[in-house]
């Protein structure tokens, strides 16, 4: 149980790691074209970009969590007869 859970949830991680350092990289990369748009905020904000990467990394870990708990309550037996 407890396996079928780490590796759904640690591929999702993996994912939404990645997904992270692309964002990232393409925000800070834009910065100078949104800076423009921005009012009361800087271009590169760090309090800006740390909450929202927590917020994204929280809400991608629950993403794959909850299908994770879904998929470690079928039993594998039936889960194979069903085949």
């Amino acid at each position: 149980v407890a396996n079928v859970r780490r590796l759904i949830v640690g591929q999702g991680v993996r994912v939404v790691g990645l997904g992270l350092l692309l964002g990232l990289a393409a925000a800070f990369a834009s910065s100078k074209v949104v800076a423009s748009l921005l009012f009361g905020v800087a271009a590169l904000d760090p309090a800006t970009f740390g909450g929202m990467s927590l917020l994204m990394a929280a809400v991608g870990v629950l993403a794959s969590f909850l299908p994770a708990r879904r998929a470690s309550k079928v039993d594998p037996v039936e889960s194979l007869r069903d085949r």
